[in-house]
This record gives C-alpha cells, sequence and structure tokens, in this order.
C-alpha cells in the first residue's frame, strides 16, 4: 500500500523518512488545488506534532487553506466513559487552542471513518490528506479501504508523529526483542531526536462553514452511555496538563520525582516514583520526542534514571509498535514465537489449583489478595502498577483453561479499565505475560511451561505485599466516597432544579 516518500519536495519541514505515501494523487496545478485535510486520531496535540506541521506545511506550499478532522467512534475496542471522557475533554481544549492560536477548523464526525472522511474530502474537494499513524490492525484496515474510496487527484499521506524513529524506518521486519531492535533506534536517534520548527498560523485561511460542537452535550452522552466504567478523578486531561506532569514546577516529574525513577520504579507501594504520562503518550496529547527532549536536558543531574527513562520511552514503546505493526496476530496466541506457543500447547491441559471465569477475574473473586487488590487498583483507580500488571497476567495464565483463554481476558480487563488500553504497549504487555514475547525461555514447570513465572511468594521478596493491599483498599475506599458524594450533589441539584 505505501510507497517511498520520494515523491515529496526535499523542502518539507518534516524529515522524509517521518512520511509515508499510502497514495499518490493526480498532482493540481494553480487555484485547481484544493484544501489538505489533517484526519487527526492518534497524536491529539497541537504542539510537537509532525503530522500537523506537515499538513500546515503542505498547505502552504500549495497555498490552500487547512482542516482538521476528527472522527469519534462509538466504544473503540471497548473503550468506556474512563477512556472516551478523558479525550474528548482533551479535544475540547485543543479544539479552542486552535481556534485562538492557528485559527484551523475543527470538524468532529461520528460513525464510520471510512464513510466520514471520504465524504469530508468530497465535499471540500480537498488534494491531500495526512493521517496519523497507528500500528492496530483496525486503523491500518480503515486507511486501506479510505484509499479505495477517495477521488484520484487526492494524494494521502501517513505521518509517524508518536514514535521518535518512525516504525517502518527503525526496522523493516518484526523484531525479536529489545536487544535486537536498540542498536537499530539509538544508531537514528542523531538523526530524529531533534527539536521541533515553530509551527505558524496557515497562510490562507478556510473559507468554508466552521462546525459547531456542544461538546458538553457530546461529553454528558459518553459519560451516560459509558457508565459501567467511569472516569478517574486523578488524571487531568489535555496538552497542558501533560506538560505540568512531565515537567511542572509543583509535581513533575523531571522537576522533582526524576531521581527516584532508576531505583523505586518497580516498587508499587511507590506509584510517584513513575513519570505519569502514559494517558498523555496513549492519547497523543503530549510527544514521546518532547519527553525525551526535556529528560535529555536534566541527564547530568541523573544520568542513570534518565537513561532508564530514555529506554523505556524510546526503546520498549517502539518495539511494541514494530510487534503489532509486522505482527497482525499481535493480541493472538498465534502471534508468539513458535517455542511459546508449543510449550504453552503442551501444558494447556495441566491441572490447575484454580479455575476462575471471568466475571469471577473481573469482580476480583481470587483466592490471591494481592492479585485481588491489582485488579481492583485497575478497576477504581484505572491505573495498575506496571510491575502488578505482570503478575495480574500471568495468574490469569494460571487460573483459566488455557492460554488462548488467558489472553482474552487479560486483553478484555486491560483496555476495559485501564485508562491507556487499546494500545501496542497493552497488547505486548500481555503478549509478553503470557506467550513470552520479547522474552526468552526459561526453565519449564507446570502450566507455564517455559514462559516466565511469577508467584506471590517472589512479590513479597521484592515489596512489602501488605502494605500494597493496604494501599488498595485505601484507594477504593476514597474512590467510592467521593463517587456517593458526587451522586448526592447529582440527585440535589436535580431536585432544585
Amino acid at each position: 500500500m505505501a510507497s517511498p516518500s520520494s515523491a515529496l519536495n526535499k523542502s518539507s519541514m518534516v524529515q522524509q523518512g517521518r512520511i509515508r505515501v499510502l497514495k499518490e494523487g493526480s498532482t493540481p496545478s494553480g487555484r485547481d488545488a484544493g484544501p489538505v485535510v489533517y484526519w487527526m486520531f492518534r497524536d491529539q496535540r497541537l504542539r510537537d506534532n509532525w503530522a500537523l506541521i506537515h499538513a500546515v506545511d503542505q498547505a502552504n506550499k500549495a497555498n490552500v487553506p487547512v482542516a482538521i478532522a476528527f472522527n469519534l467512534f462509538d466504544q473503540f475496542l471497548g473503550a468506556k466513559a474512563r477512556q472516551l471522557g478523558f479525550m474528548l475533554r482533551g479535544l475540547r481544549l485543543l479544539h479552542r487552542d486552535l481556534e485562538q492560536t492557528l485559527q484551523i477548523p475543527f470538524f468532529l464526525f461520528q460513525g464510520e471513518a471510512i464513510e466520514t472522511i471520504p465524504n469530508f474530502l468530497r465535499e471540500y474537494g480537498a488534494s491531500l490528506l495526512v493521517t496519523d499513524f497507528s500500528p492496530l490492525r483496525e486503523v491500518q484496515k480503515w486507511k486501506e479501504e479510505i484509499c479505495k474510496r477517495v477521488g484520484k487527484k487526492v494524494s494521502i499521506h501517513e505521518v509517524d508523529a508518536h514514535n521518535i524513529v518512525p516504525t517502518w524506518v527503525a526496522s523493516e521486519k518484526l523484531e525479536y526483542s529489545a536487544r535486537t531492535i536498540r542498536g537499530k533506534i539509538n544508531k537514528l536517534l542523531p538523526e530524529y531526536l531533534i527539536d521541533f520548527p515553530t509551527l505558524q498560523p496557515p497562510s490562507i485561511k478556510w473559507a468554508g462553514t466552521n462546525q459547531s460542537i456542544d461538546w458538553d452535550d457530546l461529553i454528558t452522552e459518553v459519560l451516560r452511555e459509558g457508565a459501567e466504567v467511569p472516569e478517574i478523578k486523578w488524571c487531568e486531561s489535555g496538552e497542558n496538563a501533560a506538560v505540568e506532569i512531565l515537567m511542572g514546577s509543583k509535581n513533575g516529574f523531571l522537576t522533582k520525582r526524576l531521581k527516584n525513577y532508576s531505583t523505586d520504579r518497580n516498587n508499587p507501594l511507590k506509584p510517584g516514583a513513575l513519570s505519569g504520562l502514559s494517558p498523555y503518550l496513549h492519547f497523543g496529547q503530549i510527544s514521546a520526542q518532547r519527553c525525551a527532549l526535556e529528560a535529555k536536558k536534566n541527564r547530568k543531574n541523573c544520568p542513570q534514571a534518565v537513561d532508564v527513562f530514555l529506554e523505556e520511552l524510546i526503546v520498549r514503546r517502539e518495539l511494541a509498535d514494530n510487534f503489532c505493526f509486522y505482527q497482525p496476530r499481535y493480541n493472538s496466541l498465534q502471534g508468539a514465537w513458535e517455542w511459546a506457543r508449543k510449550t504453552l500447547m503442551d501444558h494447556a491441559s495441566d491441572k490447575r489449583e484454580h479455575i476462575y471465569t471471568k466475571e469471577q477475574l473481573e469482580n476480583a473473586q481470587t483466592a490471591d489478595p494481592l492479585w485481588n487488590a491489582s485488579q481492583l487498583e485497575m478497576v477504581h483507580y484505572g491505573k495498575m502498577h506496571g510491575f502488578m500488571r505482570m503478575y495480574w497476567a500471568k495468574k490469569i495464565l494460571e487460573w483459566t483453561r488455557g492460554p488462548e483463554e488467558a489472553l482474552a481476558i487479560s486483553i478484555y480487563l486491560n483496555d476495559k479499565y485501564e485508562i491507556d488500553g487499546r494500545d501496542p504497549n497493552g497488547y505486548v504487555g500481555c503478549m509478553w505475560s503470557i506467550c513470552g514475547v520479547h522474552d526468552q525461555g526459561w526453565q519449564e514447570r507446570q502450566i507455564f511451561g517455559k514462559i516466565r513465572y511469577m508467584n506471590y511468594a517472589g512479590c513479597k521478596r521484592k515489596f512489602d505485599v501488605d502494605g500494597y493491599i493496604a494501599h488498595v483498599k485505601r484507594l477504593v475506599t476514597e474512590t467510592k466516597k467521593r463517587k456517593a458524594e458526587s451522586s448526592l450533589g447529582k440527585e440535589a441539584k436535580e431536585l432544585r432544579v
């Protein structure tokens, strides 16, 4: 589908390697050129956004206006109020900032992107569609279909604004592990880990009608329909909130918490040691490239912490995109390496001490108080500590009828409750824990075969398990109390009305 970006103007503000030409349209000339449309979905920000920079740059070169289109899917991959509310609140701020700074119109559609986006391009006679990159199957299929549905004159450019080194540049194949991709990425960082050019408003203003969006009604509707998994209060949405988490003067990761990252990041009782950036990186409200640039500025103060952070931010994140991009069965046992599939199937019928249903697991009804605490942390807080996610997924393998069921349940729960679910990192995390992806074979044992094993006793050696369970209990109590107070306040307001 994609071709090299050699057809692009050499003087483009965006490196050519960051752009793939999915469809080459017949090049119009002069006044026949239509506007540029940026279909935003994975990178929901104005700052440090290579896709937006490219869209404005191409519009200015062709002397045409530019618009942003966003398609809101109905509960995409199981997203509920928790995820959609966070996303829409961020988009509302983005819409406001667009109007105030760049004067670029923002159009919001609901329905199927394979219909709404081509229809919008036709309505305004667009010549170029710029899209975000995502390795997920569904998104790739939408783009293939959109390429078929748009007119002959329309070109389609895909821009990887999510990764520092574009996925297709970092490697042309499925990588086995972090060890095999690390050198490739590090070799390319001097070329791609650069600062961003200043984004100026488009030289030609949009002449069409701007869309009026009732954000309050839209958010209320989404919260009602996805109320089964309510919003979280600890995580404020938007680009400014993301920058505050990264480098704020009060409790920013780089300014206040960085020094403890390398030593405390695997301790579930010290969540403050983590960056807290994953919701913002997932929704594209902050650029990984900006995080890396700012972290490098702090390296002289905390070299070890910065190096560990950059390994997670760059190598591990981009390894996850590599896996999902080059392995279409990224959330299936069929996507595991052959040795892992074999060992899991060899032990699929091993006797289990416990067999739990999906419902029992979802409701944290197991005999393991540590596992129950991790599940409750995810359900009520919207974010399970990264170390606990590994233990959590491996116990699901131990407590279900086989690896296929274990993987399906772990992905279902992760996508439903995690604020950063439905993400390559989440799929790879489940595949690592259950299917040994990006790992190696270990000593063979019951149920797990050669998949890396974790147990309760091992966790007790690493951190205060009882303290973690008590910590989650307090979290759940506080969350339930706030929810009850919110419901009472809502009822009182309705009575007054």
